[in-house]
C-alpha cells in the first residue's frame, strides 16, 4: 500500500513543511481548508502559523491564545482574536478568513 502518510518526511529543525492538504466547499458557499503539517520545532516553540503559513511559535503564544502575536495574517490583512479565543480572523476589505484551532488541528473557513 502506498500511501502519503507511509513515506518518510524530513523536516529541517526550526521549521514546518505541508504533507497534505484538502479543500472543501460547503452548502453556504464557504471554502474549508485544512492541511496536515509536520514541524521541527526548537524547545520552547510549537507549531503554529506564520503570514498564513505553518511554522514554529513561541509555545507561550499559543499557551495564552495570543493568536496574533503569531502573525498569522498576510500582509496589509488586519488580525483579531475570536472572541471565544479559540482562533483568529485575517480580514482585508470585504474578505475575511477564519481559522479555529482544535486539539490537533487548524480549520480555515474562507468567506
Amino acid at each position: 500500500m502506498n500511501n502519503l502518510f507511509s513515506l518518510p518526511v524530513h523536516v529541517k529543525a526550526g521549521t514546518c513543511e505541508v504533507i497534505a492538504a484538502h479543500r472543501c466547499c460547503n452548502k453556504n458557499k464557504i471554502e474549508e481548508r485544512s492541511q496536515t503539517v509536520k514541524c521541527s520545532c526548537f524547545p520552547g516553540q510549537v507549531a503554529g502559523t506564520t503570514r498564513a503559513a505553518p511554522s514554529c511559535v513561541d509555545a507561550s503564544i499559543v499557551a495564552q491564545k495570543w493568536w496574533c502575536q503569531m502573525h498569522p495574517c498576510l500582509d496589509g490583512e488586519e488580525c483579531k482574536v475570536l472572541p471565544d479565543l479559540t482562533g483568529w480572523s485575517c480580514s482585508t476589505g470585504n474578505k475575511v478568513k477564519t481559522t479555529k484551532v482544535g486539539a490537533f488541528s487548524i480549520t480555515h473557513n474562507l468567506t
